[in-house]
């Protein structure tokens, strides 16, 4: 069980950041893009290591619908049919510390694989 476990949940009016107050009084404000590309899917991770994907186009995505599972995680939709990730309060609250540095991966990954944030 984690240590950390949000006490609100609050979609943006424009669907594209996820806030989240966790038990401690510490807030992560998540990018729909971000929580979309690392999500923890197994569709985006892999099934070992070395197969995660490195997921483009995806600058305007929006979150469709936020569902709790059980009492330790979200599932999270998105509007391009990605609905398979289900955040734990850790990982979100992993997203909240470490997001920004993980996201300057991605768009270094998507560099060096010649995609982009926009679809094409």
């Amino acid at each position: 069980m984690s240590d950390f476990w949000p006490s609100e949940l609050k979609v943006s009016k424009d669907r594209r950041m996820l806030s989240v107050t966790f038990n401690d009084g510490i807030v992560a404000t998540l990018p729909a893009e971000l929580l979309r590309v690392l999500s923890p899917s197994a569709e985006v991770q892999g099934h070992g290591p070395g197969q995660k994907v490195t997921v483009p186009g995806k600058r305007e995505v929006a979150i469709r619908a936020v569902a709790p599972t059980g009492n330790y995680a979200v599932r999270i939709a998105f509007d391009d049919g990605h609905d398979s990730g289900i955040f734990t309060w850790s990982y979100l609250r992993e997203l909240g510390d470490t997001g920004e540095a993980k996201f300057a991966d991605y768009e270094r990954e998507l560099a060096e694989k010649g995609l982009s944030r926009d679809r094409r």
